[in-house]
């Protein structure tokens, strides 16, 4: 993204017109000094350069203030929004996203602004154990990318960054359903399994989650589901040792993952 921000500091170059004469020594003093609009939009850059994206961004916010009817203005306002990325103000910069988008929806870089915006979302997906709610907009976000612009370098990048947003989702649907499980609350479990092969068949959680199945169907009674689930998991990842302790469950059998575990527990609150 650092060649986007690029492209624009070759623009003001090519124009000739970069005599800058005295930069603001503050955030306060653009608030009154006028400038050219080629002075503001250089020192803008300058300190995007030099890691100060605060003042960056209030930079670029200034080009629209001074200049609103200005080429430069309508790319402050992306420039303003990347600045508020790179400081994780991101909040920020997706306000300052959904701006430029309504504005100037048919601008040559609104695909970079939707990939932008997803891409606020993306990094502040956490961990499985917390709340998910970032990674889902983090995907319906990416998934736009992919939808409105399908032959861009966004879009091919976006999709990459959907497989691993759509294995962070059943990562956490498997979480849940452990902890269920854990806790005797089969049914509980067993619907979150369920989600994961269902919605998430394409992910690297489903191998476990068919074996979860089987377990908590072997002990809820219910060798009809068991098998069904033990099948599907014997077809789709012969060899793999979830389907090996499957079977062994069907067979009524302790599987030998669990033999091996030095525990007082009983087999089925082991995982």
């Amino acid at each position: 993204m650092l060649s986007f921000a690029a492209s624009f500091r070759s623009l003001i170059a090519a124009s000739g017109a970069l005599l800058l004469l005295a930069a603001c020594s503050s955030d306060d003093d653009i608030a009154y000094k006028e400038q050219t609009v080629y002075e503001i939009y250089s020192q803008a850059m300058t300190y995007l350069d030099d890691g100060r994206y605060k003042d960056a961004a209030a930079y670029f916010d200034e080009v629209e203030r001074q200049h609103p009817y200005s080429v430069w203005a309508t790319k402050s306002k992306l420039m303003s929004a990347y600045s508020h990325y790179q400081n994780n103000k991101y909040d920020d910069a997706i306000s300052g996203l959904d701006r430029f988008i309504a504005v100037h929806p048919g601008n040559r870089d609104v695909a970079y602004a939707y990939y932008l915006k997803a891409m606020c979302y993306y990094e502040q997906i956490t961990d499985v154990q917390r709340d998910q709610d970032m990674t889902r907009k983090s995907l319906e976000a990416l998934q736009d990318v992919v939808t409105r612009f399908p032959n861009s370098t966004y879009a091919r990048d976006s999709t990459l960054k959907i497989d691993l947003t759509r294995d962070h989702l059943a990562g956490k649907e498997m979480a849940v359903g452990r902890f269920y499980l854990n806790r005797k609350q089969y049914l509980g479990a067993i619907n979150r399994f369920k989600v994961v092969v269902d919605q998430y068949g394409d992910t690297t959680h489903v191998a476990e989650a068919l074996y979860r199945l089987t377990e908590a169907y072997t002990i809820l009674g219910i060798p009809q589901e068991a098998q069904k689930s033990a099948a599907v998991l014997g077809f789709n990842y012969p060899g793999t040792d979830w389907y090996e302790d499957a079977y062994e469950l069907v067979q009524g059998r302790i599987p030998k993952s669990v033999q091996q575990q030095a525990t007082d527990k009983p087999w089925y609150q082991i995982w």
